[in-house]
């Protein structure tokens, strides 16, 4: 269906960049509701979701990932940072362990209670990952991957 009929538009759009940027945002905000309401059930919310999938796919040696590493994966303001692993440790989801290298630095851990809900919430989120994106061939998925690349490349 086309965003304008989705909106209800009464006029196309004039500019096909507009509609283009449209269709994204509309999409990406589509996305997050729906991922919203599957976090929602386990108690979770999306970027509470993305600290867990990050410390357990990409935490080397130690285990974890310093708070500085996650704002720069994190797909939130890198001020948020603390105040959501604030929340995430009193949840008992994560625990922050000093550096032994570094005491200034925290290395933020899963605990295994964020493990056991990770184990749960990952299955569900790749059946909703799969579910969206049932419909693309991979070469397909290689060629949007590319076109939002490009989108963003030209946003700075």
């Amino acid at each position: 269906m086309s965003l304008k009929e989705e909106l209800k538009l009464k006029k196309g759009f004039d500019l096909v960049e507009h509609e283009a940027l449209l269709n994204i945002y509309y999409t990406t905000t589509s996305l997050k509701k729906r991922a919203d309401g599957l976090f929602k059930t386990l108690g979770l919310t999306d970027v509470q979701f993305n600290v867990l999938m990050l410390l357990h796919y990409q935490s080397e040696g130690l285990g974890g990932l310093s708070q500085a590493q996650l704002s720069e994966m994190m797909l939130v303001n890198r001020a948020n940072i603390t105040t959501l692993i604030d929340r995430m440790e009193k949840a008992s989801l994560v625990i922050r362990e000093n550096d032994p290298a570094d005491r200034r630095t925290n290395i933020v851990k899963m605990t295994a209670k964020g493990k056991k809900l990770f184990a749960k919430a990952e299955p569900l989120y790749a059946g909703l990952v799969g579910k969206v994106m049932r419909g693309f061939k991979q070469n397909e998925l290689k060629q949007l991957i590319k076109a939002l690349e490009k989108v963003r490349g030209s946003i700075n």
